[in-house]
């Protein structure tokens, strides 16, 4: 143990020299680094698991109705705050800048149609349901030019930072940044489970529960499925619970994601990471365990408060090893699903699929810009022409992976209403006004520059040259 309190001693007089930093996070890292080296990142007692109850986690279709009144409606409106995180670049899809400025629909971008939502809400019931963008120090400088845009709207739209800290290396354990490496390779937003302390340190915290505010709804800025939701705030605020987890069906493309579970008496978050190795298969199965985290999550302003300020807040810390130019290097993350367990009342919402439509790659983009969807106030919202419940499964290649690159291989985006699947390979180029159904795998030989014609209907094929349209 002597090794880990001098590592611990050694990096506490290294950290304290990092001046590019607040007091607050050079506390919150020794304090995250410290939790890590005492080894509590405990795996759970497989047979203690218990699947929760109903009134855990609450069927979306028993949460009482809203009330007819607008006057009402204003009132539960005028206690919420929406929160989104802001601080992932869009680097998955080859953007530089924040991914909320990738235009999803209609030339209009993840952060036009959040505002657009709420500009609509406002509006409608009179109410001032603020915008809070919590960037990272990688997004915050281009978030800032671009909310200048928004500024003659009917929304106060705060932005504040998450903590920013110090990437470890492997090797000795001390700090990136105080061997030279001062960049931002340097430094590492610690995870969105640092939402609550940094919301705190902010100030911003205080400013609303003082305005009146009682819930903040957070979620991914890039999941279009997370709009706000009446029947959950009403259900919160009568019931006085401290937090609420969206959850969904699993389906067989979201084995990975976390999923709620009663233990000890207690709800909480089991992400893959936790499970014991003979279990994993278990856990992926869709029999066991039925639903899993959509990340959009409700919280009390005042639980928040309390919890932080009793440094109450231990999530499951998230090693995550990286590589900085050959160096092996640490960051340790928390995620703000893992919160519930710590939270009074805390439940789970079993809500529709519709309410998670995260956009991760550009095979995402190409179901969110076809006709499979509709853009209604901001809202996107699914084709009911669209008779099969699931989306469609699209594998796209390499050649796709980055925005530029989707966008100049289709003169349009295809129809694709009744796709089952479509998987494309190689250098594949797409007429205008193409339709797509059943099961379409296109392939282009290798130096070979496939184009499908404008007006193309593809059903049920198998496309392995221009022979085959």
């Amino acid at each position: 143990m002597a090794t880990d309190a001098k590592k611990l001693t050694h990096l506490k007089s290294a950290v304290a020299g990092l001046n590019q930093i607040s007091e607050n996070e050079k506390n919150g890292f020794i304090n995250l680094v410290a939790r890590y080296l005492s080894g509590e990142a405990e795996h759970v007692e497989w047979s203690k698991i218990q699947t929760p109850t109903d009134e855990v986690v609450v069927p979306y279709d028993s949460l009482a109705p809203t009330p007819d009144d607008p006057a009402e409606t204003k009132k539960l409106l005028d206690k919420l705050v929406v929160l989104k995180l802001n601080g992932g670049l869009g680097t998955t899809m080859g953007c530089t800048g924040p991914k909320s400025v990738i235009e999803v629909r209609n030339g209009l971008t993840f952060l036009d149609l959040i505002v657009i939502q709420i500009e609509n809400l406002n509006s409608k019931y009179g109410c001032s349901v603020p915008l809070l963008l919590m960037n990272s120090f990688n997004t915050h400088d281009d978030t800032q030019k671009i909310v200048e845009k928004y500024a003659n709207s009917n929304i106060d739209i705060h932005t504040f930072n998450q903590s920013q800290y110090p990437r470890l290396v492997v090797d000795d354990f001390m700090p990136l940044p105080s061997k030279g490496n001062t960049g931002k390779d340097g430094w590492y937003p610690p995870g969105h489970g640092d939402v609550f302390p940094s919301l705190k340190n902010s100030g911003k915290l205080d400013a609303l529960i003082s305005q009146g505010k009682e819930y903040v709804f957070v979620a991914n800025s890039d999941n279009l499925g997370a709009v706000v939701d009446l029947k959950i705030l009403h259900h919160l605020i009568q019931n006085k619970n401290g937090y609420c987890m969206e959850v969904t069906p699993k389906t067989l493309a979201d084995v990975k994601g976390g999923t709620l579970i009663s233990y000890e008496g207690k709800v909480q978050l089991l992400e893959i990471a936790q499970v014991p190795d003979e279990h994993v298969n278990e856990f992926k199965s869709i029999e066991k365990f039925k639903i899993f985290n959509t990340n959009n999550l409700w919280v009390n302003l005042k639980e928040i408060k309390r919890l932080v300020e009793a440094d109450a807040l231990r999530m499951e810390i998230i090693p995550n090893p990286k590589e900085v130019d050959g160096i092996k290097v640490l960051q340790l993350e928390t995620a703000a699903g893992a919160a519930i367990r710590f939270f009074d009342h805390a439940i789970g919402t079993n809500v529709p699929r519709s309410r998670f439509l995260p956009v991760k790659a550009t095979s995402d983009l190409l179901l969110v810009q076809s006709d499979l969807y509709t853009l209604v106030d901001g809202f996107v919202l699914r084709n009911k022409a669209r008779t099969n419940p699931a989306n469609p499964s699209i594998e796209l290649g390499p050649e796709f992976k980055k925005v530029g690159n989707f966008l100049s291989r289709f003169k349009s985006i295809p129809s694709i209403i009744e796709l089952d699947s479509l998987k494309v390979t190689g250098d594949v180029w797409f007429g205008a006004g193409v339709v797509l159904k059943g099961k379409v795998s296109i392939t282009a030989k290798p130096g070979v520059k496939l184009e499908i014609p404008d007006g193309a209907v593809l059903e049920n094929k198998d496309i392995n040259g221009p022979e085959d349209l």
